[in-house]
């Protein structure tokens, strides 16, 4: 079996935890920033888990990492 090509943009959006987890970064944080408070700002600064129905299919496009 050939190796399979990982998804560039994947590769740069999402890794996996430990547990095997997919983690990802907010959206909602690169512009139109002014009306955002400083709250909701540092809030979507951390990652957090991907869902459960997105899983499978991120898996599939980063098979390395």
């Amino acid at each position: 079996m050939p190796k399979i090509k990982t998804h560039s943009g994947a590769k740069k959006r999402f890794k996996l935890s430990k547990s095997g987890k997919v983690i990802r970064a907010h959206a909602n944080k690169s512009h139109i920033l002014n009306k955002k408070t400083t709250k909701r700002k540092r809030g979507l600064r951390k990652t957090t888990v991907a869902d459960k129905t997105n899983i499978a299919q991120v898996k599939r496009l980063i098979p390395y990492k």
